[in-house]
């Protein structure tokens, strides 16, 4: 929780429980912060902000404007409980998303398409390395199969609010969002957690949920049920383990009772050459930019790169998704050189110009071949020319095999003899 939407909680309710009160100790403004949970270090922040009045106390009457006065004034009155006191909303975030028909399935595709269509609760854990399409197979297996699905992005900085819900101030009001775990519950949909290795400790308030048990909102005391066909699948690019390799500096250690929630685990890798080349193709087609000669050399060029990377010869890798990034660059500026240049800028110098030369290994590779196919094909037409005529074609074929001549003197002369003894011939 930031600090403006702490300061928000707490003018508000300090105005509704004690609206004739402005003079305050720390401790008191924390005690209520603690209902609405907000830190402690944010309440005390708040409360020090204004004007100190007295040792220990302080002056919130700038904040607690008269507008805010929402309820009447009783000192007798004693405080409303969270869940009674706090109205709660919902936005739509949950829907089934559209159908990509540049597509192309692959991988553990089927798979995790046939989790999604039997509406079991079948908690998936998909590891696999950055841009090899783990979650366009999620969302594209819920456009198929026309599952509504939420989809939650995780961050070191996410917390329990931001997936289960938290307090926002609506006019005037202070009013309980649920989160898009919350919503996907209800609603029975699929809950897609992206890159649930970027997250902190704070994740594991999700475990009742990989349960597939009903979870309680500590700040509305709601009960939530999964509705059925409610389902999890997680993605990342580490199996929670951490990245020994450094590449991905932010995947964290996930608890091992967390790991054991998910049934199963899919690692999905990057596709083959064939499959690669087809989903490039499927982009050039989407951006209007058909060029299969230059889709194959990008594909063997990402190739090249990955068996290179894993031989330590360079220190990173070109993903599918990066391809798809040249690809849609090479529709904009029309140059192949220009587009692989602008994408792989974001890349240190040293691994651009070891992606640079292995680029132009694998180009000047392909001209070779396709120089010496040329000249193969020019022999062969030269050796084997179509001949104008029947008698071209013997004549071909006796020169080549008779250079002294002495076949074709006794073929003319065999001839020669045929035609007097049979004129009509």
């Amino acid at each position: 929780m930031n600090k403006f939407d702490a300061a928000t909680i707490l003018t508000t309710e300090l105005s509704k429980r004690f609206p004739d009160k402005v003079e305050y100790k720390p401790s008191e403004v924390i005690q209520l912060a603690v209902e609405f949970g907000v830190s402690e270090n944010l309440a005390y922040n708040y409360t020090k902000s204004f004007p100190k009045v007295a040792r220990g106390v302080y002056n919130l009457e700038s904040a607690i404007a008269p507008s805010l006065q929402l309820v009447p004034a009783n000192k007798n009155e004693v405080p409303q409980t969270v869940a009674s006191s706090v109205q709660s909303i919902i936005n739509s975030e949950v829907y089934v998303p559209p159908s990509d028909k540049y597509y192309v399935s692959w991988g553990h595709s089927k798979d995790v398409e046939m989790v999604i269509r039997s509406r079991s609760f079948y908690p998936t854990f998909v590891t696999g390395l950055s841009g090899n399409g783990k979650t366009t197979m999620v969302e594209q297996a819920c456009a198929s199969t026309g599952r509504q699905y939420v989809r939650v992005q995780i961050t070191p900085e996410t917390d329990e609010d931001d997936l289960l819900g938290g307090f926002r101030l609506i006019n005037g009001e202070t009013v309980f969002a649920k989160g898009p775990v919350i919503k996907a519950m209800e609603a029975g949909a699929l809950l897609l957690i992206d890159e649930i290795d970027r997250g902190s400790n704070k994740i594991m308030c999700l475990q009742g949920v990989l349960e597939g048990k009903p979870i309680m909102i500590k700040k509305t005391g709601e009960v939530i049920k999964p509705a059925n066909g409610f389902n999890v699948i997680a993605t990342a690019n580490t199996k929670g383990q951490g990245s020994d390799d450094g590449r991905f500096i932010a995947a964290t250690i996930i608890d091992e009772a967390f790991l054991e929630r998910f049934t199963i685990t899919l690692e999905q890798p990057y596709p083959s050459l064939a499959v690669e080349k087809k989903i490039v193709m499927k982009h050039m087609d989407k951006f209007v930019c058909k060029d299969e000669d230059f889709a194959n050399r990008l594909t063997q060029w990402s190739d090249t790169i990955r068996k290179t990377y894993k031989d330590g010869g360079v220190d990173d890798i070109i993903s599918t998704r990066r391809l798809c990034h040249i690809v849609q660059t090479f529709s904009i500026f029309k140059d192949r050189a220009k587009a692989i240049d602008l994408c792989i800028s974001r890349f240190d110098e040293d691994t651009k110009a070891a992606f640079a030369d292995l680029y132009k290994m694998i180009d000047d590779s392909i001209e070779a071949q396709i120089e010496a196919e040329q000249k193969l094909m020019a022999q062969v037409d030269s050796d084997y020319a179509v001949p104008s005529s029947i008698d071209d074609m013997m004549d071909n074929a006796i020169s080549s095999s008779d250079p002294a001549g002495t076949i074709s003197e006794m073929i003319s002369n065999t001839v020669s003899d045929t035609n007097e003894a049979y004129p009509y011939i």
